[in-house]
């Protein structure tokens, strides 16, 4: 027998069979590493992590179009829904807020400015509420096979971008439809959508690692959602409604409600889509912020824990 199987047999019998480490044998750490042994489950340099996520990029892909097409079934409408939905919910609103409440006081096009907001919220909303259950729902395919755990949150964030691409021709319509004028800055709303893109991906991995062990988290997400829904202006102007001209909270707190996020990337869609909509100043360089700072720190946050996935 070689050295390696040697070793391997005396790791699977609980250690050295000539020998006890009381007797001078060295530790079964030592002896795998000198033989070259590693841990089959070992967390990969990150470097390595990053090809090993390349090379399965047809099955992140495949998997998030599987999921989008198994989703609706058995929906008499099938993939209408991701439609209807955020219609349905904007509809709702423009009701409640905007009849009723008059939230649609001063906003000019008040149904493209609430229309927008619905569908980009709810991208980020969707891609988020996936991730967190990216890896507590499927720990079958996790404790089966080996692969980079990355890949099931990054197919959620996929599958919810293949719907939005769906949503955005039916906003595109919509948003013409209030006597929008088609401008040049439509050109910068593919880089907008990379810009949640990443964003929505360093998310979704922050709240995979968080969903993997916190149990209760699935049930604190709905009102984390709604609560965020809230603060980020999908259905009335921040700087009217929460700055001194409105509910006469100072300023700062508008402006560190559109550092949020969530309303940076309603903000900026409206800026291009809307050209009755003012452009915030700074928009651009607070969703690059977001969108860097989330990815490389969401993937690295991840990454640290790739070896505790599907493990108890």
């Amino acid at each position: 027998m070689s050295q390696p199987e040697s070793a391997i047999a005396d790791a699977q019998a609980g250690g050295p069979s000539n020998g006890t480490p009381e007797q001078g044998q060295e530790p079964l750490a030592k002896l795998a590493a000198r033989h070259g042994l590693r841990r089959a489950i070992a967390r990969p340099s990150l470097p390595v992590y990053m090809r090993q996520l390349w090379e399965r990029r047809h099955f992140i892909t495949t998997y998030a179009t599987s999921r989008n097409v198994s989703k609706y079934s058995n929906s008499a409408l099938g993939q209408l829904w991701q439609v209807i939905t955020p219609l349905l919910n904007a509809a709702i609103y423009f009701l409640m807020f905007g009849l009723i409440l008059g939230a649609s006081k001063g906003i000019e096009n008040y149904p493209a400015f609430l229309i927008t907001g619905m569908f980009v919220f709810t991208y980020t909303q969707r891609s988020v509420s996936g991730g967190a259950r990216a890896i507590s729902g499927n720990l079958s395919l996790i404790r089966a096979l080996h692969f980079p755990r990355a890949a099931l949150p990054l197919a959620y964030t996929i599958q919810e971008f293949q719907q939005l691409l769906i949503s955005m021709g039916v906003l595109f319509g919509l948003v013409l439809l209030t006597q929008e004028p088609v401008t040049l800055f439509w050109l910068l709303i593919p880089v907008a959508l990379l810009l949640q893109t990443m964003f929505n991906i360093g998310a979704s991995l922050v709240l995979a690692r968080f969903g993997s062990t916190a149990r209760d988290l699935n049930q604190l997400l709905p009102f984390i959602m709604r609560t965020w829904l809230y603060a980020s202006g999908v259905f009335f102007s921040i700087k009217d409604k929460v700055g001194p001209g409105g509910a006469g909270l100072p300023q700062w707190v508008a402006d560190v409600m559109y550092f949020n996020p969530a309303a940076a990337y309603i903000e900026l869609m409206r800026d291009l889509l809307m050209d009755s909509h003012p452009p915030r100043p700074y928009i651009w360089a607070v969703c690059v912020f977001w969108a860097v700072f989330a990815l490389l720190g969401g993937f690295w946050y991840f990454w640290r824990a790739e070896e505790k996935y599907g493990r108890g």
